[in-house]
């Protein structure tokens, strides 16, 4: 083989290299991952596997969890049997509502019900959820939001009745043509009246409410740069920007809008929050939060797949007066992203967006 020939050999299989790396990195967020660590005192268990792709958990009751499948367009119900030794869901189980639209949360207020579908917000004129919900009258209160890179996520309510509803941006970056992009909307759940609650949100999956602090939410930051920008959980105020799209390497918070209280790995896609109760025995304080960290195509090195707990601190010197430390609680996870505490504060559930749709516990195994 001639040099000229044998060079041209080297710069191929450099080639085929550098494509087969760039294609592990792209589809190691939905690669397997079957061996999970979990902190010192506790243990994972399988739940139920079959859910689709879940969005969301809501617990409507101690023993009934709702299921947003954002593949399958259902919103499931599991009916738990507490007397028994497990967590296997009982014949009751059943599909709560189908022909939604890639469902993103689900709220239930005091007479009906709102879901977030990719675009437009679903009013439901029931509460009950002893039967199916798919003859009951439903609207579209709000059917016009734009999507693109990111979809209207999740729905929660303010102490006055208005609603908050999530919405991503439709690109990496860029200015948005409609205002309701990137950002967190407030909405009149009776008659679909809405407008911007906060803005340069560029990609908030979830949020929640602590006690004595306010409405948290998660947000993931712009692609491509490096190191920049980490993922933010922010602090609502309402009337404020959050940054995005300016918010550049050099001005990771530009001038006037508000910075994060916590933080963590760029690109890893912080998402789904859950609130510690008071009445839990889990690792924290009255102002712990435990988050789904589902992982990331945008890094060379695999980031995420992980739930981390986080403290905040009241701290005078710190923005917004708080500050925050976090830490890995799980680790070598699949893809988790919706996660919640069971009502009496002992167990803590998650799912993984993908392995068919697996819902799995954490509880201490030291009882």
């Amino acid at each position: 083989m001639t040099d000229t020939r044998r060079g041209w050999f080297g710069i191929g299989i450099l080639s085929l290299i550098f494509v087969a790396l760039l294609i592990l990195q792209m589809v190691s967020p939905y690669l397997g991952w079957s061996d999970p660590d979990v902190e010192e005192g506790f243990a994972i268990e399988e739940v139920v596997s079959g859910i689709g792709g879940p969005t969301c958990l809501e617990w409507v009751s101690d023993s009934d969890l709702l299921v947003c499948d954002r593949d399958g367009d259902v919103i499931r119900l599991l009916n738990f049997d507490l007397s028994s030794n497990d967590w296997e869901p009982t014949q009751d189980s059943f599909t709560l509502l189908t022909e939604v639209h890639e469902p993103h949360d689900i709220l239930i207020l005091d007479d009906h019900i709102l879901i977030s579908e990719r675009g437009k917000l679903t009013r439901i004129n029931q509460t009950l959820l002893d039967s199916t919900l798919n003859d009951a009258p439903r609207w579209t209160l709000i059917d016009d939001v734009p999507t693109g890179n990111h979809q209207t996520n999740n729905l929660d309510v303010m102490p006055n009745g208005t609603v908050i509803w999530h919405v991503g941006s439709t690109c990496n970056i860029c200015d948005e043509v409609d205002e309701r992009n990137a950002a967190l909307l407030w909405v009149n759940s009776s008659t679909g009246t809405h407008g911007v609650l906060a803005s340069g949100v560029r990609n908030s999956f979830h949020g929640i409410w602590v006690p004595e602090m306010g409405y948290v939410f998660s947000d993931n930051g712009r692609d491509w740069e490096g190191d920049h920008p980490p993922e933010e959980i922010n602090l609502l105020i309402p009337g404020e920007n959050y940054g995005w799209p300016d918010d550049d390497p050099d001005h990771p918070v530009p001038e006037g809008t508000i910075g994060p209280i916590a933080t963590w790995t760029s690109h890893s896609s912080l998402n789904n929050l859950a609130y510690r109760p008071p009445n839990s025995s889990f690792p924290g304080g009255s102002h712990t939060v435990y988050a789904t960290v589902f992982g990331s195509w945008n890094t060379i090195v695999p980031v995420g797949h992980e739930i981390v707990r986080i403290d905040f601190n009241e701290n005078s010197s710190a923005p917004q007066g708080w500050s925050s430390e976090t830490s890995v609680f799980a680790s070598d996870l699949s893809a988790p992203l919706p996660i919640a505490f069971h009502p009496n504060g002992e167990f803590l559930f998650y799912t993984n967006f993908l392995d068919d749709g697996t819902l799995y516990v954490i509880s201490s195994s030291l009882k």
